[in-house]
Protein backbone atom coordinates (compact mmCIF):
# COMPACT_ATOMS: atom_id res chain seq x y z
CA UNK A 1 0.00 0.00 0.00
CA UNK A 2 1.09 3.34 -1.23
CA UNK A 3 -1.45 5.38 0.03
CA UNK A 4 -4.78 5.11 1.98
CA UNK A 5 -7.78 7.49 1.54
CA UNK A 6 -10.96 7.99 3.30
CA UNK A 7 -13.86 9.80 2.52
CA UNK A 8 -15.57 11.58 5.23
CA UNK A 9 -18.27 13.42 3.37
CA UNK A 10 -19.22 12.36 -0.23
CA UNK A 11 -22.08 15.29 -0.40
CA UNK A 12 -21.60 19.00 -1.52
CA UNK A 13 -22.72 22.12 0.95
CA UNK A 14 -25.39 20.91 2.85
CA UNK A 15 -25.13 17.64 2.98
CA UNK A 16 -27.81 15.04 2.21
CA UNK A 17 -30.69 15.65 3.64
CA UNK A 18 -29.79 19.17 3.51
CA UNK A 19 -31.96 20.88 6.26
CA UNK A 20 -34.46 22.86 4.23
CA UNK A 21 -34.70 20.94 1.10
CA UNK A 22 -38.10 18.60 -0.06
CA UNK A 23 -36.32 17.50 -3.04
CA UNK A 24 -36.41 13.37 -3.66
CA UNK A 25 -33.25 12.79 -2.19
CA UNK A 26 -33.61 14.92 0.67
CA UNK A 27 -37.19 13.38 1.48
CA UNK A 28 -35.56 9.39 1.07
CA UNK A 29 -32.16 9.93 2.96
CA UNK A 30 -34.59 11.20 5.81
CA UNK A 31 -36.95 7.99 5.80
CA UNK A 32 -33.78 5.84 5.87
CA UNK A 33 -34.47 4.65 2.04
CA UNK A 34 -31.02 6.03 0.98
CA UNK A 35 -27.88 6.79 2.62
CA UNK A 36 -27.18 10.35 3.94
CA UNK A 37 -24.34 12.15 3.31
CA UNK A 38 -22.14 14.72 5.30
CA UNK A 39 -20.28 17.59 3.71
CA UNK A 40 -17.49 17.14 1.48
CA UNK A 41 -14.21 15.93 2.61
CA UNK A 42 -11.54 13.46 2.29
CA UNK A 43 -8.35 12.13 4.68
CA UNK A 44 -5.42 10.56 3.22
CA UNK A 45 -2.42 8.85 4.76
CA UNK A 46 0.81 6.68 3.43
CA UNK A 47 1.20 5.25 6.77
CA UNK A 48 -2.39 4.34 7.91
CA UNK A 49 -1.00 6.31 11.36
CA UNK A 50 -0.79 9.59 9.77
CA UNK A 51 -3.05 11.51 8.49
CA UNK A 52 -4.13 14.98 6.90
CA UNK A 53 -7.45 15.80 6.09
CA UNK A 54 -7.97 17.62 2.50
CA UNK A 55 -11.01 20.50 3.26
CA UNK A 56 -12.39 20.96 6.66
CA UNK A 57 -16.33 20.34 6.61
CA UNK A 58 -18.97 21.90 9.14
CA UNK A 59 -19.46 17.96 9.41
CA UNK A 60 -15.89 17.21 10.70
CA UNK A 61 -17.05 16.27 14.30
CA UNK A 62 -18.99 13.49 13.31
CA UNK A 63 -16.70 12.34 10.32
CA UNK A 64 -14.17 12.28 12.68
CA UNK A 65 -15.74 10.50 15.17
CA UNK A 66 -17.05 7.26 12.49
CA UNK A 67 -13.55 7.28 10.96
CA UNK A 68 -11.93 4.73 13.56
CA UNK A 69 -8.25 5.98 12.10
CA UNK A 70 -8.73 9.46 12.90
CA UNK A 71 -9.64 8.40 16.86
CA UNK A 72 -7.02 10.01 19.22
CA UNK A 73 -4.27 7.72 19.94
CA UNK A 74 -3.41 8.86 23.55
CA UNK A 75 -4.92 11.31 26.09
CA UNK A 76 -4.89 14.80 23.62
CA UNK A 77 -2.82 13.10 20.52
CA UNK A 78 -4.50 12.86 17.19
CA UNK A 79 -2.96 11.04 14.00
CA UNK A 80 -4.18 14.35 11.86
CA UNK A 81 -0.77 16.08 11.11
CA UNK A 82 -2.75 18.42 9.00
CA UNK A 83 -5.94 19.75 7.08
CA UNK A 84 -5.05 21.45 3.28
CA UNK A 85 -8.15 23.83 2.20
CA UNK A 86 -9.14 23.78 -2.10
CA UNK A 87 -10.66 27.22 -1.91
CA UNK A 88 -12.63 29.31 1.24
CA UNK A 89 -15.81 28.38 0.56
CA UNK A 90 -17.75 27.66 3.74
CA UNK A 91 -18.29 23.61 3.71
CA UNK A 92 -14.81 23.51 2.96
CA UNK A 93 -13.46 26.09 5.82
CA UNK A 94 -16.02 26.25 8.66
CA UNK A 95 -15.04 22.87 10.17
CA UNK A 96 -11.39 24.39 11.39
CA UNK A 97 -13.51 25.62 14.13
CA UNK A 98 -14.41 22.62 15.51
CA UNK A 99 -10.39 21.80 15.33
CA UNK A 100 -9.54 24.35 18.02
CA UNK A 101 -9.17 22.38 21.06
CA UNK A 102 -5.44 22.88 21.32
CA UNK A 103 -4.24 19.91 18.81
CA UNK A 104 -0.90 21.02 17.33
CA UNK A 105 -1.63 20.49 13.09
CA UNK A 106 -0.77 22.56 9.96
CA UNK A 107 -3.28 24.06 8.15
CA UNK A 108 -2.46 23.91 4.40
CA UNK A 109 -3.35 26.34 1.78
CA UNK A 110 -2.34 29.19 -0.82
CA UNK A 111 -1.76 32.50 0.11
CA UNK A 112 -5.17 33.73 -1.37
CA UNK A 113 -7.25 30.74 0.74
CA UNK A 114 -5.20 31.83 4.03
CA UNK A 115 -5.82 36.03 3.23
CA UNK A 116 -9.84 34.95 3.55
CA UNK A 117 -8.84 33.26 6.93
CA UNK A 118 -6.89 36.01 8.42
CA UNK A 119 -9.67 38.83 7.27
CA UNK A 120 -12.87 36.66 9.37
CA UNK A 121 -11.29 37.43 13.09
CA UNK A 122 -13.23 33.83 13.99
CA UNK A 123 -10.35 31.99 12.84
CA UNK A 124 -8.64 33.25 15.58
CA UNK A 125 -9.61 30.57 17.76
CA UNK A 126 -7.06 28.50 16.23
CA UNK A 127 -4.35 29.16 18.85
CA UNK A 128 -1.00 30.09 16.83
CA UNK A 129 0.55 28.16 19.39
CA UNK A 130 -0.61 25.17 17.98
CA UNK A 131 -1.83 25.73 14.70
CA UNK A 132 0.78 26.68 12.43
CA UNK A 133 -0.83 28.15 9.36
CA UNK A 134 1.71 27.20 6.18
CA UNK A 135 1.35 28.74 2.57
CA UNK A 136 1.81 26.40 -0.10
CA UNK A 137 3.22 28.12 -3.69
CA UNK A 138 1.16 26.60 -6.71
CA UNK A 139 3.43 23.76 -8.68
CA UNK A 140 5.55 23.28 -5.67
CA UNK A 141 5.18 19.99 -3.86
CA UNK A 142 5.13 20.12 0.10
CA UNK A 143 4.87 17.23 2.54
CA UNK A 144 1.13 17.16 4.29
CA UNK A 145 1.93 14.09 6.53
CA UNK A 146 4.60 11.60 6.40
CA UNK A 147 5.49 9.98 3.16
CA UNK A 148 2.70 11.82 1.44
CA UNK A 149 3.31 14.78 -0.77
CA UNK A 150 0.94 17.34 -2.15
CA UNK A 151 1.40 19.56 -5.10
CA UNK A 152 -1.60 22.41 -5.89
CA UNK A 153 -2.61 23.31 -9.00
CA UNK A 154 -5.37 25.91 -10.77
CA UNK A 155 -8.49 24.85 -11.76
CA UNK A 156 -11.44 27.21 -13.09
CA UNK A 157 -13.24 28.16 -10.20
CA UNK A 158 -15.01 31.09 -8.88
CA UNK A 159 -14.38 33.20 -4.96
CA UNK A 160 -17.02 31.91 -2.56
CA UNK A 161 -20.53 32.73 -2.38
CA UNK A 162 -19.96 35.46 0.33
CA UNK A 163 -17.08 37.07 -1.66
CA UNK A 164 -19.09 37.14 -4.85
CA UNK A 165 -19.54 41.05 -6.07
CA UNK A 166 -22.14 42.36 -8.85
CA UNK A 167 -20.51 40.64 -11.61
CA UNK A 168 -19.36 36.93 -11.23
CA UNK A 169 -16.20 35.19 -13.39
CA UNK A 170 -17.13 31.46 -12.83
CA UNK A 171 -14.14 30.10 -14.58
CA UNK A 172 -10.89 32.04 -12.97
CA UNK A 173 -7.76 30.71 -12.49
CA UNK A 174 -5.53 31.56 -9.79
CA UNK A 175 -5.03 30.65 -6.18
CA UNK A 176 -8.60 30.95 -5.17
CA UNK A 177 -10.08 27.26 -6.58
CA UNK A 178 -6.85 24.67 -6.71
CA UNK A 179 -7.19 21.42 -7.65
CA UNK A 180 -4.58 18.86 -5.26
CA UNK A 181 -2.05 16.26 -6.72
CA UNK A 182 -1.00 13.45 -3.80
CA UNK A 183 2.23 11.32 -4.34
CA UNK A 184 3.61 8.39 -1.98
CA UNK A 185 5.53 5.46 -2.51
CA UNK A 186 5.21 6.22 -6.54
CA UNK A 187 1.61 5.78 -6.32
CA UNK A 188 -0.35 9.31 -8.28
CA UNK A 189 -3.39 10.43 -6.66
CA UNK A 190 -5.74 13.83 -7.41
CA UNK A 191 -8.28 15.00 -5.27
CA UNK A 192 -10.78 18.47 -7.34
CA UNK A 193 -13.55 18.49 -5.86
CA UNK A 194 -14.30 21.69 -7.52
CA UNK A 195 -14.05 22.19 -11.29
CA UNK A 196 -15.84 24.37 -13.66
CA UNK A 197 -14.22 23.59 -17.57
CA UNK A 198 -11.95 20.61 -18.09
CA UNK A 199 -8.96 21.57 -20.23
CA UNK A 200 -5.65 20.00 -21.97
CA UNK A 201 -3.44 21.30 -19.29
CA UNK A 202 -5.56 19.60 -17.05
CA UNK A 203 -6.45 15.75 -19.08
CA UNK A 204 -2.78 16.15 -19.44
CA UNK A 205 -1.97 16.45 -15.66
CA UNK A 206 -4.72 13.60 -14.85
CA UNK A 207 -3.74 11.06 -17.52
CA UNK A 208 -1.91 8.25 -16.10
CA UNK A 209 -2.95 8.96 -12.27
CA UNK A 210 -3.91 5.81 -10.45
CA UNK A 211 -6.67 7.29 -8.88
CA UNK A 212 -9.36 10.89 -8.80
CA UNK A 213 -11.94 12.21 -7.11
CA UNK A 214 -13.31 14.91 -9.35
CA UNK A 215 -16.44 17.48 -8.78
CA UNK A 216 -19.61 15.42 -8.79
CA UNK A 217 -21.78 18.21 -8.28
CA UNK A 218 -24.54 18.09 -10.57
CA UNK A 219 -25.89 15.13 -12.87
CA UNK A 220 -26.67 18.16 -15.40
CA UNK A 221 -26.22 21.66 -15.48
CA UNK A 222 -29.58 22.62 -15.00
CA UNK A 223 -30.71 20.35 -12.59
CA UNK A 224 -31.59 22.33 -9.47
CA UNK A 225 -33.66 24.99 -12.08
CA UNK A 226 -35.40 21.98 -13.34
CA UNK A 227 -36.29 21.13 -9.50
CA UNK A 228 -37.51 24.19 -8.64
CA UNK A 229 -35.05 24.54 -6.19
CA UNK A 230 -32.62 27.60 -7.53
CA UNK A 231 -32.53 29.97 -10.72
CA UNK A 232 -28.27 28.55 -10.37
CA UNK A 233 -26.92 26.08 -12.81
CA UNK A 234 -24.12 24.74 -12.51
CA UNK A 235 -22.10 26.79 -14.83
CA UNK A 236 -22.82 29.59 -12.61
CA UNK A 237 -21.56 27.60 -9.09
CA UNK A 238 -18.23 27.13 -10.85
CA UNK A 239 -18.99 23.19 -11.67
CA UNK A 240 -18.90 20.81 -14.38
CA UNK A 241 -21.78 18.65 -14.83
CA UNK A 242 -21.18 14.83 -14.65
CA UNK A 243 -23.48 14.22 -18.20
CA UNK A 244 -23.53 15.39 -21.56
CA UNK A 245 -21.06 16.30 -24.46
CA UNK A 246 -19.49 18.75 -22.39
CA UNK A 247 -19.59 16.90 -18.88
CA UNK A 248 -16.94 15.16 -16.75
CA UNK A 249 -17.83 11.61 -17.82
CA UNK A 250 -17.35 12.62 -21.46
CA UNK A 251 -14.31 14.59 -20.65
CA UNK A 252 -12.14 11.80 -19.40
CA UNK A 253 -13.94 9.00 -21.40
CA UNK A 254 -10.49 7.30 -23.21
CA UNK A 255 -8.23 8.44 -20.00
CA UNK A 256 -5.93 6.25 -18.91
CA UNK A 257 -6.89 6.55 -14.80
CA UNK A 258 -6.76 3.32 -12.52
CA UNK A 259 -9.83 4.58 -10.76
CA UNK A 260 -12.50 7.96 -10.48
CA UNK A 261 -14.53 9.04 -8.01
CA UNK A 262 -16.99 11.46 -7.87
CA UNK A 263 -17.28 13.54 -4.89
CA UNK A 264 -19.09 16.49 -3.64
CA UNK A 265 -22.72 15.59 -5.19
CA UNK A 266 -25.12 18.21 -4.41
CA UNK A 267 -28.29 16.95 -2.65
CA UNK A 268 -30.15 16.89 -5.56
CA UNK A 269 -28.07 14.46 -7.55
CA UNK A 270 -29.67 11.56 -8.89
CA UNK A 271 -26.56 9.23 -8.66
CA UNK A 272 -26.41 9.65 -5.02
CA UNK A 273 -29.81 7.07 -5.20
CA UNK A 274 -29.07 3.42 -5.66
CA UNK A 275 -30.14 1.79 -8.59
CA UNK A 276 -31.23 5.29 -10.52
CA UNK A 277 -30.64 5.31 -14.31
CA UNK A 278 -28.08 8.06 -13.84
CA UNK A 279 -25.94 6.25 -10.83
CA UNK A 280 -26.12 3.03 -13.57
CA UNK A 281 -24.44 5.11 -16.47
CA UNK A 282 -22.22 6.47 -14.43
CA UNK A 283 -20.91 3.22 -12.94
CA UNK A 284 -20.74 1.79 -16.64
CA UNK A 285 -18.27 4.49 -17.52
CA UNK A 286 -16.33 3.40 -14.80
CA UNK A 287 -16.71 6.13 -12.28
CA UNK A 288 -17.34 5.00 -8.02
CA UNK A 289 -19.92 6.72 -6.60
CA UNK A 290 -18.16 7.63 -3.26
CA UNK A 291 -19.96 7.68 -0.04
CA UNK A 292 -19.30 8.73 3.66
CA UNK A 293 -17.01 6.26 5.26
CA UNK A 294 -15.78 4.33 1.11
CA UNK A 295 -11.84 3.60 1.97
CA UNK A 296 -9.59 2.92 -1.13
CA UNK A 297 -6.36 2.01 -0.77
CA UNK A 298 -3.21 1.81 -3.76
Amino acid sequence: MSFRAHILGAAAGGGLPQWNCGCENCKLARAGAIPPQTQSSVAFSANGSDWAILNASPDIRTQMAQAVALHPTDLRRSPVRSVLLTNGDIDHVAGLLTLREQQPFTVFATAEIHGILAANPIFNALDPKFVQRATIALNQPVEIAPGLTATLFTVPGKVPLYLEGDEVQTDLEGEQTVGVALEAGGKRAFYIPGCAAFRDDLRARLDGADLVFFDGTLWQDDEMVLAGLSQKTGRRMGHMSMSGADGSMAAFDGMDIARKVYVHMNNTNPVLRPGSRQRAEAEAAGWIIAQDGMEIES
